[in-house]
């Protein structure tokens, strides 16, 4: 049976002090094919695919790679056995070219010399072979994420990989990327390269999968051969539970007799002539394309790039936040896009930054009260549902949800009555989408005012009460739910470009 396979994970388990990570797995890959890997985050997809790399030793197990059996794997191991992984975060040194990153750790050399000449002739030929146009002297830092993950991908073919595996490829990537790196993808699979791929955007999986496997809490559920499942049957496997709907149901809760927040003309930050209002229980949700000026707009009401012109008024006055510690006091608080840079404080405990935004309040004489502190951490713990076996346990040890939910608790602890979030889902799982889309719901059914930035149409308009539109930094359309239409809000994301092409 194993001849079938190019690599077969067989009775995978793994534990770690007082949680186990994986139960029982298996996953079989067969040469040539897609396999999608899927589930809710903290399902073990990591764990599973750092045990084909060596970054992880299963507590039991056996891993078999073209039929020969290894009890335990090492990065030297994998690589000599062609399995690469391409993580979320690139392994690239940002100041030296694509040329000296492809070939990382293994120069070519003349003598005792680098021979950089080779190693760009030779990349020059990797990059062709994958009908990708990159000039190997380009400092990585200079080309943009498609393209770096482009230099990855190469890395992974000229180290003779038999087995690429793709840690959420799309998350960082434009639309346009995302095609390119589908057509990358669809030309190694027709070179017999086997390809894992792993994503919470289940379009993807049906359009480049050849089959499905799906974990959930750390245990095999099942695999399905994707032209023969749906959507639907998916969702289900990954939650356990049957989902009737992506977006939770909100009773009307705006007090349009309370205006929280209105910008007159502001300009900062690259946007210019910024008018809105927002109600106290309102979600007001932000769309646009890439690049449209809407982390720019977070960032200047966040205090973390200074406004140039126009009034900002929080609750009835005037304000001008020149910092995040200014903004966190008058009660306004970021959910950043990149919760792992900006977000939380990864190596620290999630008491800790439950806490970090009071403890100026909840000590003396730069004495903490403890109990204050864990009680604190105690009921934001509850009413987030952080799933977790302790308080002290290190944030970035949580899955991405429960990352989110931490984030938000130490927003909650601080009082914010206005929180903005830019892409709450982005890298999160449909079921613990569901779950923060409840927390926002629950935000404005207490009084607070939600600004949510996200590029999934969907979304917005799943969660959204009204929907301001930017383009090249400007507002360019408002809709009501009543007029609520893809089309309409992607003419509105455009407006600029069409306004240039008319001149």
């Amino acid at each position: 049976m194993s001849e079938d396979y190019v690599l077969e994970l067989e009775h995978i388990r793994k534990e770690y002090p007082g949680v186990v990570a994986l139960k029982d797995v298996t996953l079989q890959l067969k040469r040539g094919e897609i396999l999608a890997l899927i589930g809710e985050n903290g399902a073990g997809k990591s764990t599973l695919i750092k045990t084909c790399s060596g970054a992880v030793v299963p507590t039991s197990g056996k891993i078999k790679i073209n039929g020969k059996e290894f009890s335990r794997m090492t990065p030297q191991l994998a690589a000599e056995n062609g399995i690469a992984i391409i993580y979320q975060e690139f392994n690239n040194v940002a100041e030296l070219s694509a040329a000296e990153n492809l070939f990382l750790g293994r120069p070519i050399r003349k003598g005792i010399m680098i021979d950089k000449k080779a190693m760009e002739a030779e990349a020059e030929k990797a990059f062709a072979q994958l009908h990708i146009k990159i000039d190997p002297k380009t400092l990585m830092k200079d080309l943009t994420v498609g393209y770096q993950q482009m230099v990855e991908i190469a890395k992974a073919i000229q180290q003779n990989a038999q087995v690429l595996i793709m840690d959420e490829p799309s998350a960082p990537l434009t639309s346009s990327e995302v095609q390119s790196m589908f057509a990358v993808v669809e030309l190694l699979r027709s070179k017999g390269v086997s390809i894992i791929y792993i994503s919470h955007r289940l379009e993807e999986i049906f359009y480049l999968s050849d089959r499905i496997e799906v974990l959930r809490d750390g245990e095999y559920i099942k695999t399905l051969i994707t032209k023969e499942s749906n959507e639907d049957e998916l969702i289900q496997l990954m939650v356990g539970r049957e989902m009737t709907s992506k977006y939770p149901d909100r009773k009307p809760c705006i007090d349009k007799s309370k205006v929280v927040l209105e910008l007159k003309n502001v300009c900062g930050n690259g946007d210019r002539n910024i008018n809105l209002k927002m109600y106290a229980g309102e979600v007001l949700g932000l769309g646009g394309l890439v690049g449209a000026g809407r982390t720019e707009l977070a960032e200047v009401l966040f205090g973390s790039k200074p406004k140039d012109s126009g009034q900002i008024i929080f609750n009835g006055r005037e304000i001008n936040p020149k910092s995040p510690r200014e903004a966190i006091d008058l009660g306004i608080a970021l959910v950043p896009e990149d919760r792992k840079r900006h977000g939380a404080l990864l190596g620290t405990s999630i008491k800790h930054n439950i806490n970090m935004p009071i403890y100026e309040r909840i000590s003396k004489a730069s004495v903490i009260n403890t109990k204050v502190e864990r009680e604190t951490a105690e009921k934001y713990e509850k009413e987030m549902q952080i799933k977790t076996p302790t308080l002290d346990q290190l944030v970035k040890n949580l899955s991405g949800g429960n990352q989110q939910k931490v984030i938000l608790g130490k927003w909650l602890a601080a009082d914010a009555q206005l929180i903005i979030f830019d892409e709450p889902t982005r890298g999160i799982d449909v079921g613990a989408k569901y779950e923060i889309y409840k927390l926002i719901n629950s935000l404005v059914e207490q009084g607070r005012s939600v600004l949510m930035i996200s590029s999934e149409m969907e979304e917005l308009m799943g969660m959204s009460d009204r929907i301001l539109v930017l383009a090249e930094n400007e507002i360019t359309g408002e809709l009501s739910r009543e007029e609520y239409n893809a089309e309409q809000i992607m003419r509105f994301a455009s407006a600029a470009a069409d306004k240039e092409e008319t001149k």
